[in-house]
């Protein structure tokens, strides 16, 4: 007798705990979230679009002159990156405030530099950038015409999609320029190349446009 209870109360505790397991592992598949997708990663980004400089090594002058900026980055890892940034500006904002002549300035540059950048918040990244290498000022005899340059720069991307995203950036360059020299007597303080020396001079950049990442 007290055989076939013990064998009848074995068989009733699997039976209870069977449906008890059974609910506890539904209850945790439902409960798990899916996982994430993981982020694209890009290696290489390339931006183009409106660029606008001052020019601040034209003698007597603020001209601004628009343009356009280029820049293709290859990124190493999720912060760290090296741009190559070329940039042209000849159209004019405002005209200078030079006596007796008429100038036609344009600005040109090659720069190469680190970059740092990071996710600010949702959609916005950030970066800022170092840049060193080589400015051109034509159309306005400047000496040297082509001057070593260097600055640092920030900028806020926001994406649009994985592989797009719109861009806003300013940086201060500095570069080293004699005055235009002039014919003596124009009334203007550099005449000959012996009476004037390079003088470094810093001249704000902006730009807007579009960056592709793959």
């Amino acid at each position: 007798m007290k055989r076939k209870l013990l064998l009848s109360i074995l068989a009733v505790v699997p039976a209870v705990f069977m449906p008890l397991a059974a609910t506890s592992q539904m209850i945790h598949s439902r409960g798990v979230a899916p996982a994430e997708k993981a982020q694209p990663s890009h290696k290489y980004e390339v931006f183009a679009g409106y660029g606008y400089t001052s020019a601040n090594q034209i003698y007597q002058s603020r001209y601004g002159l628009q343009g356009v900026n280029a820049s293709v980055t290859r990124d190493w890892g999720k912060y760290f990156g090296i741009t190559a940034d070329g940039a042209y500006y000849k159209y004019p904002i405002s005209h200078p405030a030079i006596t007796n002549s008429t100038l036609t300035p344009s600005v040109s540059s090659i720069l190469l530099g680190p970059v740092l950048h990071a996710n600010l918040f949702g959609r916005y990244e950030g970066f800022f950038h170092v840049l060193l290498g080589g400015e051109h000022t034509g159309g306005v005899n400047a000496y040297p015409n082509i001057s070593f340059a260097g600055g640092v720069g920030v900028g806020i991307d926001y994406k649009l999609s994985s592989h797009l995203s719109l861009r806003a950036s300013g940086d201060d360059i500095a570069s080293s320029f004699v005055a235009p020299v002039y014919p003596a007597g124009s009334g203007n303080v550099c005449t000959t190349n012996s009476n004037c020396s390079p003088n470094e001079h810093r001249s704000s950049r902006a730009a807007f446009g579009v960056v592709y990442k793959f």
